[in-house]
């Protein structure tokens, strides 16, 4: 097979555009004071300037992977990224709640078109060797993002005003929608029938919107009430309606069959512990930093320098000897060095050994992020390769909120109060989970070398 020309730069647009998405998980979230002072929001309304993005960008993700699928990866990808710059610019217009809500799900709509899709093409444009590297610096923008994020959002809040928060996306949206526009190639659809499976796309997205819902609200709700309880119960059902849909309509959303593949089960669950440690590690860092050191902005997101630079180490190696190590090799030692890292600032007292502890623990994290990637779209057909995309896509959406959500029951009383009791507690538990899912990963996660190339389904 001649490998594209175009690769590498087509592969550098799609990046920077994956880079504004993960960036707007957490640049805003440094923002947000500034943005309740000025908007004169209520603390559970500002909850959803967050919460409205990762709700609306996880509950879609299958959705937008399934439609790159059936109507061809170039028009969604172009499709999303223009939503998501359009509703950057109206999210920093935004003169009320409803304003900037609004927007922020707006963004979350053209996110979940753009990153299956985008993930995809990287999938369908790289092959052996050349796709494990290229999905290490997929994953290495995921990680490095979310903490650059964090840099990002206290110098801008600081500088220009919380509006530059969205503003910033409107031009690097337009020139690389421009540049993408002149470079993805015109692919055909690769699904049986371009018809889109609207009552499953329907159940999907409200079982996902659901159970995030309730995983965000669970650290407020207390893990054992009700509310919580419902709300996932409710989107079990939810799920469990997609499923009988799925097995009864003509052309489904989803095989689900794709599940019960061992690559694709195990990369899943790679990504849900990947993602929930990183989530948890930034959360934890940004919040010892800034509430009980009494840092600012800016110092914190200074901090977060090494994190970045950690996990974008951490995912390069990884996509240079996955090939020839194995994607159970990469995820056992990305694990175990993330329990090491974590256990590291559990440990330690003081802003140093914290901030060192995180960055050799985001190190692994990243490996572990290479390790979910490969091994899960390694062996996927070039008709399926939007649709596991958006699977994987989804589980990192899962693993965010549950991250968040455990941790921050964890560390309650440190992030409320004085004490550093909570966070102790709260990276021992990070710690102690990397360790567990090593061991998992060493059961589940399959020898093979991920990378071959496929055109056929690998069960």
């Amino acid at each position: 097979m001649t490998a594209d020309p175009r690769r590498w730069r087509l592969l550098a647009l799609l990046g920077v555009a994956q880079f504004m998405l993960i960036l707007d998980v957490t640049v805003v979230a440094i923002a947000l004071p500034h943005i309740g002072t000025d908007l004169g929001l209520e603390r559970d309304t500002l909850t959803w300037v967050v919460s409205a993005y990762t709700l609306v960008f996880g509950g879609l993700m299958l959705l937008g992977g399934r439609a790159a699928d059936l109507f061809g990866a170039r028009r969604v990808v172009l499709t999303g990224l223009l939503v998501f710059t359009v509703a950057s610019l109206v999210t920093g217009l935004a003169e009320n709640a409803t304003m900037v809500i609004g927007g922020r799900i707006a963004q979350g709509l053209g996110a979940a078109m753009l990153s299956p899709a985008a993930l995809s093409v990287v999938t369908k444009t790289f092959h052996g060797d050349e796709r494990n590297k290229a999905l290490g610096i997929w994953s290495a923008l995921g990680g490095g993002g979310s903490a650059i994020g964090v840099l990002l959002g206290g110098l801008l809040t600081a500088g220009p005003g919380w509006q530059w928060v969205f503003y910033i996306n409107v031009p690097i949206g337009i020139a690389v929608l421009v540049a993408l526009s002149r470079t993805l190639p015109t692919d055909l659809p690769t699904g049986p029938t371009a018809r889109l499976d609207v009552p499953g796309a329907l159940l999907v997205t409200a079982g996902t919107g659901t159970a995030i819902y309730a995983l965000i609200n669970a650290g407020d709700w207390g893990w054992l009430d009700g509310r919580t309880l419902g709300t996932l119960a409710g989107a079990v059902v939810l799920y469990a309606l997609f499923a009988v849909v799925q097995r009864t309509v003509k052309s489904p959303l989803m095989d689900l069959r794709i599940l019960a593949r061992r690559p694709v089960a195990s990369g899943t669950f790679l990504i849900l512990v990947a993602t929930a440690l990183m989530i948890a590690v930034f959360f934890l860092g940004s919040f010892y930093l800034q509430h009980h050191q009494g840092y600012g902005a800016l110092r914190t997101g200074l901090l977060f320098l090494p994190v970045a630079l950690a996990t974008i180490v951490g995912a390069q190696v990884a996509g240079g000897v996955i090939g020839t190590a194995g994607g159970r090799t990469v995820a056992v030692i990305g694990l175990l060095i993330a329990a090491v890292g974590t256990g590291v600032a559990a440990l330690g007292q003081g802003p140093v050994t914290v901030v060192v502890g995180i960055s050799v623990g985001a190190a692994g994290i990243g490996a572990a992020f290479v390790a979910s990637s490969a091994t899960a779209l390694g062996q996927i057909a070039h008709h399926e390769a939007g649709t596991a995309s958006g699977l994987l896509s989804t589980f990192h959406e899962f693993g965010a909120a549950v991250g968040v959500a455990v941790v921050s029951s964890i560390a309650a009383a440190s992030i409320a109060g004085t004490t550093d009791a909570g966070f102790t507690d709260a990276f021992t538990f990070a710690a102690v989970t990397a360790a567990v899912a090593a061991l998992l990963a060493l059961a589940v996660v399959p020898s093979l070398k991920p990378g071959a190339d496929v055109t056929t389904p690998a069960h």
